[in-house]
């Protein structure tokens, strides 16, 4: 049987399980099948929830996009083949719980060809909290996100009212995520929560 014979077969499977009296009733087929927001927002399933995203700011998009540099050296400097820095794309986080995500970046371990990827696929999620991300809604994604086996888990945010930014690594443990690195000032460091080591500025990430 092939690899997309057996994800499609054990989406059924999983979406034919009666889910918690608590998740909601959204599939994750209904999410694959919405349309993209014309205004540019983003919406992920969250527990079978729609959550809506307003479009995202010029700095979190810098931030994002000044993030897959670093990334996509490290990978080459381990000269590994079999690893993708990619921005923006759909990860189909676990049918039973109704989770649907998108990550602003992550490293796969497959080329990103097609619209959306089962979560066996990423070997490193970022999350760029922005204020309008609370606090249950990151919590519940960060759960999602370790049940589902994502091994790491990085969350980056602002600290305070300063126009720096803090970077946390996770590691999984379990069914649970560590701090393995955390990041609050400038200058190079190497995160050894990822794939391969990646060494960044923060500095770089903002302006």
């Amino acid at each position: 049987m092939s690899a997309a014979l057996q994800e499609e077969t054990r989406a059924r499977q999983e979406e034919a399980t009666l889910p918690d009296p608590l998740i909601g009733p959204h599939t994750i087929q209904e999410w694959l099948d919405l349309p993209s927001p014309e205004d540019g927002s983003s919406v992920e399933l969250i527990f079978g929830h729609f959550h809506v995203t307003p479009p995202p700011s010029g700095e979190h998009q810098l931030a994002v996009t000044r993030l897959i540099r670093p990334m996509e050296d490290s990978i080459s400097a381990a000269g590994r083949t079999d690893l993708y820095a990619v921005i923006g794309v759909g990860v189909k986080i676990s049918s039973t719980l109704r989770n649907g995500f998108i990550p602003d970046v992550v490293i796969m371990d497959r080329p990103p060809t097609g619209a959306s990827f089962p979560a066996e696929a990423l070997r490193l999620a970022v999350e760029v909290w922005s204020p309008g991300n609370t606090r249950n809604e990151r919590e519940a994604k960060m759960a999602a996100y370790a049940v589902a086996g994502v091994p790491f888990l990085w969350t980056i945010s602002r600290k305070g009212d300063h126009p720096g930014l803090e970077l946390t690594a996770h590691r999984l443990h379990g069914d649970q995520y560590a701090v393995d690195n955390t990041v609050r000032s400038a200058g190079p460091t190497t995160i050894t929560a990822a794939p391969i080591p990646v060494t960044l500025d923060l500095a770089d990430l903002v302006f």
